[in-house]
């Protein structure tokens, strides 16, 4: 007994001393969350995840977005840097970009317009022919391209997560909390890039309204949405739409109807939450190995708000073994398309 009480203070010594000798990859700030939203009403679990079929499942490995082709092929951007396209259950390379493919949309040309994480906002040609459309804008380089929308009028809506920290690295982004993000738009007649909002607390998922007179962004580490008016009496000013949801958002995606579709990766959880408030555990935190940090609850959870910022309506997988980590909901048609940053499968749900 002495003996493993010596072991356990040595070891207790030697992580004091780590701790203490070793810089923090952070400056963390304070902030105290709301207390997080009941599971009620429209939020009341259920099991309508576990109703997705699952296409290419074992075959591909984070799929954190998805877009659908005219001719119906769904396409994901994986960890390993390419962009599958998936027909009749077979998956096929489409393009390989050498970064990390996030957000994607087809444009009206046919074209695949993608977020990648490393290598800025791209174009795929149809024949899989990669172009480079912006890396910077306002002479501040994207450390962290992540999502983005297109209008009708071909301009493009997009996020850079953060200026600060890489897309390893996106936890250390929510233990600092500091504001790195910006949400930009890409004008592909003039090749310019502008800057939108700024000072975002990790920029994250983009979608349009209905009549494309407002631009939606998520804040991630901030658990709410931000609304940038485009046209009207509060054109380029920005408020909040939704605040205090249910868990990290990630991915947004509207439907041009009115409804917009929310990926949330992990419910709140209260030990994050109090960690928030609390800048010297956060530096301390960061300076351990990964596997000791807390993990995400392995739990399923999309939703839907109107273009008042309701939530109307909530999709669950409670056991996380269907599907888990949802990054992405794409609504194509009669189904929504379910990424995942860390899974080896997507999911389609029939909605209509």
């Amino acid at each position: 007994m002495k003996k493993l009480l010596g072991i356990l203070v040595l070891a207790g010594l030697a992580i004091a001393l780590y701790l203490g000798l070793t810089p923090s990859p952070i400056d963390p700030l304070a902030w105290q969350p709301q207390t997080a939203p009941l599971m009620t009403g429209a939020m009341e679990p259920n099991d309508t995840l576990m109703k997705a079929e699952l296409l290419a499942q074992g075959q591909i490995h984070g799929p954190e977005d998805t877009a659908v082709d005219a001719h119906g092929r769904v396409y994901a951007g994986l960890h390993d840097g390419r962009v599958v396209r998936i027909t009749d259950g077979q998956v096929e390379t489409f393009a390989a970009t050498g970064g990390r493919p996030l957000g994607m949309d087809f444009d009206a040309q046919g074209n695949l317009i993608l977020a990648d994480a490393y290598k800025g906002l791209l174009r795929i040609d149809p024949a899989g022919k990669i172009s480079v459309l912006a890396t910077e804008a306002d002479g501040v380089p994207f450390a962290f391209t992540d999502d983005l929308d297109i209008a009708s009028d071909g301009r493009i809506y997009f996020t850079d997560a953060s200026s600060k920290f890489q897309q390893p690295d996106y936890l250390l982004d929510l233990l600092e909390g500091r504001p790195y993000g910006r949400l930009m738009v890409f004008d592909p007649a003039s090749g310019t890039t502008q800057v939108l909002l700024k000072d975002l607390y990790f920029a994250n998922g983009v979608a349009l309204s209905q009549n494309e007179d407002f631009v939606l962004v998520n804040e991630t580490y901030r658990y709410r949405i931000q609304r940038y008016w485009l046209k009207g009496d509060k054109a380029g000013t920005h408020e909040i739409f939704a605040d205090n949801l249910p868990g990290l958002p990630d991915n947004l995606q509207g439907d041009r109807a009115g409804t917009f579709w929310v990926a949330l990766p992990t419910p709140r959880k209260s030990d994050a939450d109090f960690l928030q408030n609390q800048p010297w555990l956060k530096a301390q935190m960061a300076k351990l190995p990964r596997a000791l940090w807390p993990k995400p609850t392995s739990y399923g959870l999309a939703i839907a708000l109107n273009e008042q910022g309701e939530i109307v309506q909530s999709l669950h997988d409670t056991s996380g073994t269907h599907l888990r980590m949802v990054t992405s909901v794409k609504p194509v048609g009669d189904y929504l398309y379910l990424g995942s940053l860390d899974n080896d499968r997507i999911g389609r749900l029939r909605i209509r």
